[in-house]
């Protein structure tokens, strides 16, 4: 395995448009980082820099210490795994898992050997003679990505793998990736628009906007200290609730609050008073949307226990823990506190 850098890269498409601007980043080696954020935010781009498919504008770009800005991707030594899976309909499991290995000239034997340890990794010993026309959507996907690990690259770059799969096999596939990562200690750049993905299987995650990495930092970091107020949005489900608000020293600013902090009361036991405007339930939890009296052009979500007794139009208070408020710069979106 091996690590990678970008310093400084930059992609501007003619017409001005920066996909990518000025990304400085490290990923250790036998890291998994994730690249998330919306459409549009310049996470495939970056990937794309990292393959050698994309050409920076500026920057540099270096595999293991090596400067590869200038390689030919098929000299990076990189496997890539794409969302469509990229498999030949014509040719079996097998076939698949070879194709790249006999590319190379390596001898039958070792081929052979190669195709049947990473599927029994994988687990998809069973399907070597099948053609993925017969496999089911996560089944594809493990050939996918056993059809990289047979190579034994330097590291791994995933663009929105499990992006075609059902909620279901998704959360199953996930599972397997993550333990799969951890056995096999390969360094991964993880490609998704899907937060949920990047906070259970990022050791590290970057969130990007307009081309630009707002925040790198593990999990947990960006769920309890979001550096500015799009990353506080963008990051947890249901999302943080932010208000406008005054703030001594600073003009105004953001208020952000996560749903999970806030609890409802019996009406006038709370800091404030307002009316269940909607309850949504979510299996094991529901989220209450409740219209403060005093800021009633906002809603604001709460998470409460699925067997809570709240119903829509209901008054209730509401009570949060100063402790557990966000502090945003109201221009500049940057953490206050």
């Amino acid at each position: 395995m091996a690590t990678i850098a970008l310093r400084g890269v930059s992609k501007i498409f003619p017409g001005g448009h920066a996909a990518a601007r000025d990304i400085t980043l490290e990923v250790a080696d036998g890291e998994l980082l994730v690249l998330v954020g919306p459409s549009g935010s310049g996470k495939s781009t970056v990937l794309r820099l990292i393959a050698g498919l994309e050409t920076p504008t500026s920057g540099e770009i270096l595999i293991a210490g090596r400067g590869v800005t200038a390689v030919a991707p098929q000299q990076r030594d990189l496997a890539m795994v794409f969302q469509s899976y990229a498999l030949y309909p014509h040719k079996t499991v097998r076939e698949n898992l070879a194709f790249g290995l006999r590319m190379r000239r390596i001898a039958a034997p070792r081929i052979e050997a190669s195709v049947q340890s990473t599927a029994a990794a994988l687990g998809i010993e069973t399907l070597l003679d099948r053609r993925p026309a017969q496999l089911s959507g996560g089944q594809r996907q493990r050939v996918a990505l056993g059809r990289a690990l047979v190579r034994e690259p330097k590291a791994f770059l995933l663009d929105e793998p499990l992006s075609n799969l059902d909620p279901q096999t998704r959360q199953a596939a996930r599972a397997e990736l993550a333990v799969l990562h951890r056995r096999l200690g390969a360094t991964m750049v993880y490609v998704t628009h899907d937060q949920e993905e990047a906070l259970t299987l990022g050791t590290r995650v970057a969130v990007m906007r307009d081309g630009a990495i707002e925040q790198l930092a593990p999990p947990l970091e960006l769920y309890q200290r979001p550096a500015n107020a799009f990353v506080a949005g963008f990051v947890g489900v249901p999302m943080m609730n932010l208000f406008p608000a005054p703030a001594p020293g600073h003009g105004r600013a953001l208020i952000g609050v996560r749903p999970h902090d806030v609890v409802l009361t019996a009406p006038g036991e709370g800091e404030r008073i307002g009316r269940v405007e909607l309850v949504e339930p979510l299996g094991p939890t529901k989220v209450v949307h409740v219209r403060v009296d005093d800021a009633a052009d906002r809603l604001l979500r709460v998470v409460v226990a699925a067997e809570a007794p709240v119903v829509a139009e209901e008054r209730v208070g509401v009570r949060i823990d100063p402790a557990r408020v966000h502090l945003f710069d109201e221009r500049t979106g940057l953490r206050l506190n």
